[in-house]
């Protein structure tokens, strides 16, 4: 198999988001994500392996520092609609690190939350950092860009409590805590905004133990711990 020039610059550009935009497509290298691509039911344009194009022509297609043995051009998925509201949901309200975008998706998969919520300003869901760290997950959990403010709203219209992570809340582990709801993360510096925050009726904390110094917890981690104390109920 042979690779031209112009499909090198092509999937090269898809590094950047206004490619990605434009075209509809996106990257992912590495035997695991490539297969979790293939199995994703998502068109996947291309696989290129390194064996085939060689090694020069994977390391200038390669958005990693050390090119892995293959990758895939995949088109993106079509927005998803919009379904009635229901289940343990997760909201991300201005998350700007691909690093805890794609480790949140990857923690939303394992604790079973089927839908993540991100706000317009979030990081791209398929930059490639994103999509590398969360590991696969971000082809089985449903992604969809909200109004987080209308959505919560939208949640305790169908009878449903939106829950909000703030340094200021209840103690996580002594609240009731319902197993159907929407639970909102928000920016790494500045939590949750404003406006999001009026939406929400009941404020977690997770609280710190001992003397600890700390003055917060990532919010990844912090994701962690809030979806696996609502599945522990």
């Amino acid at each position: 198999m042979s690779i031209t020039q112009a499909e090198i610059k092509q999937i090269r550009s898809l590094g950047e988001k206004k490619f990605r935009e434009a075209t509809g497509l996106f990257v992912v290298e590495g035997e695991k994500l490539v297969q979790e691509a293939l199995d994703s039911g998502l068109k996947v344009v291309r696989v290129l392996r390194r064996e085939e194009i060689g090694d020069a022509a994977m390391a200038r297609i390669s958005q990693l520092s050390s090119p892995s043995p293959v990758l895939a051009v995949v088109a993106r998925p079509e927005p998803a609609a919009d379904e009635p509201v229901g289940g343990l949901c997760l909201a991300l309200d201005g998350i700007r690190d691909p690093g805890n975008m794609g480790t949140i998706i990857r923690i939303a998969d394992w604790f079973g939350v089927e839908t993540v919520y991100a706000s317009g300003d979030c990081v791209e869901l398929y930059n490639p950092k994103v999509i590398q760290a969360s590991m696969g997950s971000i082809f089985r959990v449903r992604l969809v860009t909200a109004d987080i403010p209308a959505l919560a709203r939208r949640f305790r219209e169908a009878g449903m409590r939106v829950y909000g992570t703030f340094l200021d809340g209840k103690d996580l582990y002594r609240e009731q805590l319902q197993p159907e709801g929407l639970v909102v993360m928000g920016n790494e510096a500045n939590g949750i905004r404003p406006e999001v925050a009026a939406e929400v009726d009941a404020r977690l904390t997770i609280p710190a133990f001992g003397k600890s110094g700390a003055e917060s917890l990532n919010v990844a981690a912090a994701t962690a711990v809030t979806l696996s104390e609502f599945r522990r109920r």
